[in-house]
């Protein structure tokens, strides 16, 4: 059979795709070489509670069009995104405000934490900032930069803070209110039932291989469609042709335990840099979970090697030299467009990855 579109990848970016070309009349192969569909926003249901396979997904935006656009396919809970820190045998509230304030100096009212941070800040008198760490200090100060954000960091991105560009952190937001919501956006949730139920239905019209290499596929059946959307690796699609693209990469180590709740919050960072993982996820709290049981999740950062899952573009300088050069090959493509978190070298929240297929499909059927 011949396709107008052979889609390379069943994640968010790639469902997007085929549901709107699908809604056109056109015909849409979609391949993965995952054995489910719905890439990294994967959820799986086990003894009734939805693990988040890949790390923890919140949706949340500001755009009305996109929050209309996902809750077409699923109804959203009330979830609000809470985290919480973990420094030894302390505890602060994130993102940083007047509960993570309050905790750390013992203050109560704005003026005396701005007074504290706006005082460790003038005592280094970093004017220009050469590194992250220099950076991070002259933005917080050495407390909050020694206890939440030094370790975790360090971690995240397995180099010291003081050979990460100091362009990584643009500014840290500092919230003078005793607000927790992580996000300042207007819409946020988790969908009832996951993630997974929602791609599904955006692949409902499309044909979907599972556990097929696109490679290996396209090798035997040249030619079966007349455009392709590659939302892998765009420096694979070249056979690393100018060398390969830097990612970090997430190890998982899920358990259930018997006992019904065990650490109170969904999402729980650990910011000390001698505690080897980050984060610790507890899935049933996303859904409200009721069950006598409980399932967690650790997450440790590592280097990407070949093998395993790319989740976040390391995007310093050689590395966006080097994509530019892959994206002038991509350029020249007449029947290839690319798309997606690897498709374009880029982290994208899951609004941006649909605003960003929705914006594709507006192109290809202008």
């Amino acid at each position: 059979m011949h396709y107008d579109y052979l889609v390379v990848g069943a994640g968010l970016f790639g469902a997007v795709f085929a549901f709107e070309a699908s809604k056109r009349g056109k015909k849409c192969l979609v391949l993965d070489r995952r054995s489910h569909v719905a890439g990294n926003i994967y959820t799986n249901d086990v003894d009734g509670i939805r693990v988040h396979q890949y790390g923890a997904h919140i949706f949340h935006t500001k755009n009305r069009m996109l929050w209309d656009y996902i809750n077409q396919f699923a109804e959203f809970n009330q979830y609000i995104n809470s985290p919480v820190a973990v420094y030894h045998d302390e505890l602060y509230n994130l993102p940083f405000n007047m509960n993570t304030f309050s905790r750390m100096w013992n203050v109560k009212t704005p003026a005396e934490a701005r007074a504290i941070i706006q005082e460790q800040i003038s005592d280094l008198s970093i004017k220009d900032p050469e590194n992250l760490e220099e950076q991070a200090l002259s933005l917080v100060g050495h407390d909050i930069y020694e206890k939440l954000i030094k370790g975790y960091t360090e971690k995240q991105w397995g180099r010291d803070c003081r050979e990460l560009p100091a362009f990584i952190i643009k500014r840290i937001p500092l919230r003078f209110t005793y607000d927790n919501n992580y996000f300042n956006d207007r819409y946020q949730g988790i969908p009832v039932g996951g993630y997974t139920p929602i791609v599904e239905k955006m692949l409902k019209d499309s044909v979907v291989l599972l556990d097929t290499d696109y490679f290996d596929f396209t090798r035997n059946h040249e030619g079966i469609a007349d455009k392709t959307v590659f939302t892998g690796m765009m420096d694979e699609y070249f056979h690393f042709t100018f060398g390969a693209l830097q990612y970090r990469t997430v190890k998982f180590e899920t358990e259930k335990l018997d006992c019904d709740n065990f650490q109170g919050n969904a999402v729980v960072n650990y910011t000390a840099g001698d505690v080897p993982y980050t984060r610790i996820i507890e899935h049933k709290h996303f859904e409200f979970g009721t069950q006598p049981y409980t399932i967690i999740s650790r997450e440790y950062p590592k280097e990407w090697q070949p093998g395993d899952e790319p989740y976040y573009p390391i995007n310093n300088e050689t590395n966006n030299a080097l994509f530019a050069k892959y994206r002038k090959l991509a350029d020249q493509q007449k029947n290839v467009v690319f798309g997606g978190r690897l498709g374009s070298y880029q982290y994208y929240d899951m609004d941006q990855v649909i605003d960003a297929a929705l914006s594709l499909t507006q192109t290809e059927f202008a």
